[in-house]
């Protein structure tokens, strides 16, 4: 094993662990943006977002 070889393998794994990382943030926010969308949908509303008029606020 040369010393380019082991330095190239060290390289391309980190760069392989990196972009997975990207992709499975990437796909996580995704998919938990698809998640708020179903709640706002069934008519949950998030705490920070006004109440409709006429509501009584907790």
């Amino acid at each position: 094993m040369t010393h380019a070889f082991y330095i190239l393998t060290a390289y391309t794994l980190t760069t392989l662990t990196i972009l997975s990382l990207i992709a499975w943030t990437w796909m996580d926010g995704r998919a938990r943006r698809r998640e708020l969308a179903e709640l706002e949908a069934s008519g949950l509303r998030r705490r920070s977002a006004a109440a409709p008029a006429g509501t009584p606020s907790p």
